[in-house]
């Protein structure tokens, strides 16, 4: 018997039993994104590498380490996308969506990076991203926020999420307070773990990102960067956190709320959970005014937010009608030749009058005792039995599969009102 090939490590089938959660959070987002105004635009899984290293920033973890990268016949070096507003962006400018325009667009779908697996992090993993392109006041900022609570409110995870707010300023300022902290990191090196002292070259706003306890009161004594915005990025804060009071959303300013790549400015958000673990951030997201222009546009205001599927998932209470979703309600066994033939007709009938009936049939044969089996295995609420005696009597037997009831026989006529029943 020859090997059997496993998934790769790090990336996970989805069974037939996890798919309706993944299906009832994807119809909840495309409604409450419709409502919002966001529009569908969908992507490649592969983009040129430069594309990353350009708009994510050569001297990240994910550019440098983290990447799947390869080189393609014609030479050129590709790769699997690690994130997703690189692209969106890419697409938008070459087929001049942000043209004198605005934009609210969405996107989802598998992301790649070659991290160590662990529970909330995957080397394949999902994330829907919504980006909103040419408006530069808080309000738009504010608006995605909104959106982000009513999705949790709808999902029935509201009370699960906190809010957590901070500002990191325009690049001028953030390149002023990086020369601070590389001086107080610097007077405290012989503090920092490894992680950090090679971030203290590279991207030392990372350091106060850190997840090691160890490091927590060197980082809490570290500066602030509110102390190093300039009145502009003061005044753009304080009209964000005046519209989230009158909105009612409660927040958290945390002044050490950085983001992992370069191309942040201005507003960072994070919605977090206590219920995941160390991988506690569902969604994270903010400003990047620079990166247009970093990737050939025209400078312009860009905001969005990227949102972890699998970790939003995992926060789920999945309902009784939701863990149904997708198994039949009714399951037609069929015994003998005429009654073979006549099973598939007669399906396609009941399918044609009830659109919302999920009905199996038996196909491939069998007993009667294994059909019932295959019955019961498949979730149906009910068995429909036709024989070569039905099929000539143009009747149906009956039997309840979830649900206590004696079994009776049925014209075929009367299917209709009696499935209509089960939907």
């Amino acid at each position: 018997m020859a090997e059997r090939i496993q998934a790769i490590r790090g990336m996970h089938d989805l069974l037939p039993d996890q798919t309706p959660r993944w299906q009832h959070v994807e119809a909840v987002l495309r409604r409450i994104l419709a409502a919002y105004g966001y529009r569908e635009i969908r992507l490649p899984l592969v983009e040129k590498t430069e594309l990353f290293r350009r708009s994510i920033g050569e001297v990240t973890d994910i550019v440098e380490k983290e990447m799947y990268t390869f080189e393609d016949r014609n030479g050129d070096s590709l790769s699997l996308r690690p994130e997703g507003t690189a692209g969106c962006l890419r697409a938008c400018l070459e087929h001049g969506l942000l043209h004198n325009q605005v934009q609210r667009l969405w996107y989802a779908g598998a992301m790649f990076r070659h991290e160590r697996p662990q529970k909330g992090r995957y080397r394949q993993f999902h994330q829907l991203g919504v980006e909103a392109y040419g408006m530069a006041g808080p309000d738009i900022d504010v608006e995605l926020i909104l959106l982000c609570r009513r999705l949790w409110r709808e999902l029935g995870i509201a009370e699960k999420l906190q809010l957590e707010i901070n500002s990191l300023g325009v690049p001028e300022e953030r390149a002023a307070y990086r020369a601070q902290l590389v001086d107080y990191f610097r007077a405290h090196y012989q503090q920092l773990d490894e992680d950090s002292r090679r971030r203290l070259e590279t991207n030392p706003l990372r350091i106060l990102d850190s997840k090691n306890p160890e490091m927590a009161t060197l980082i809490a004594g570290a500066p602030t960067l509110a102390d190093a915005l300039g009145e502009d990025s003061r005044a753009h804060f304080r009209g964000l956190r005046e519209r989230l009071d009158e909105a009612g959303v409660a927040y958290q300013v945390n002044p050490r709320l950085v983001r992992g790549l370069d191309y942040y400015s201005r507003t960072v958000f994070e919605w977090v959970s206590r219920d995941l673990g160390a991988q506690g951030t569902v969604c994270a997201g903010g400003r990047y005014d620079g990166l247009v222009e970093q990737l050939g546009g025209k400078d312009s205001a860009a905001v969005g937010f990227a949102l972890g599927m699998e970790r939003l998932i995992e926060l789920l209470a999945l309902p009784e009608d939701l863990a149904r979703a997708g198994l039949p309600h009714g399951y037609l066994i069929n015994l003998g030749q005429q009654a073979e033939r006549q099973a598939l007709l007669l399906a396609e009938q009941l399918r044609d009058a009830l659109p919302e009936l999920r009905l199996q049939v038996n196909c491939g044969g069998g007993s009667f005792k294994s059909q019932f089996k295959r019955a019961d295995r498949s979730g149906a609420l009910v068995a429909l039995i036709l024989g070569d005696d039905e099929a000539r009597a143009g009747t149906v037997s009956v039997k309840l599969l979830r649900a206590e009831g004696e079994q009776r026989t049925l014209p075929q006529a009367e299917l209709i009102p009696f499935l209509k029943t089960l939907l």
